[in-house]
């Protein structure tokens, strides 16, 4: 008899405790992408992104003509050039296509870099709005819909609303 009351006392703690658990979780979700594009300062991050890409990409077409001019030298006059010559021009093409090869890989790092650098800012201050919200309104979770991982939801919130708020967007 004893054993069965502890038992039912404790099936009965287990299950108030579960209950408890259940009620105390609220759901929310976002889009963040809707989000970044309405984030004050976006606009002009892109703008200055986008005069860096100009500036790296012009210097690699420079770099590119000069080595096609190179080739197109090297290929006319190859067959009148001396092994010494044309061993240093091949050597002379190497390297700048080395040179070329390299400042692609430098400049899409720097471009990351800068990326980063002009965003990193307007995604704190997203994710700042939301972790406010969240608190606010006793979001224990919030899902952003916009990565394709939530696949399904019941009994969620949308809070973009209630970011566009707290960020005083339209």
């Amino acid at each position: 008899m004893k054993k069965i009351l502890i038992v039912f006392i404790v099936a009965l703690c287990a299950l108030s405790a579960n209950t408890y658990a259940q009620k105390s979780i609220k759901l929310g979700h976002l889009n963040s992408s809707d989000l970044m594009q309405i984030m004050p300062g976006k606009d002009s991050a892109q703008a200055v992104f986008q005069t860096k890409v100009s500036e790296l990409e012009a210097v690699l077409t420079s770099m590119q003509e000069e080595y096609q001019k190179k080739f197109a030298d090297y290929s006319e006059r190859q067959a009148q050039m001396t092994d010494l010559i044309r061993k240093t021009k091949e050597q002379e093409l190497l390297d700048l296509r080395q040179r070329i090869e390299t400042y692609q890989q430098n400049a899409q790092q720097e471009l990351q870099e800068k990326e980063k650098e002009l965003l990193q800012p307007i995604i704190d201050r997203a994710k700042a709005a939301i972790a406010e919200v969240a608190k606010e309104n006793g979001y224990t979770y919030v899902f952003d819909t916009s990565a394709g991982t939530l696949l399904y939801q019941q009994d969620s919130d949308d809070i973009l609303p209630l970011v566009k708020k707290k960020l005083g967007l339209k």
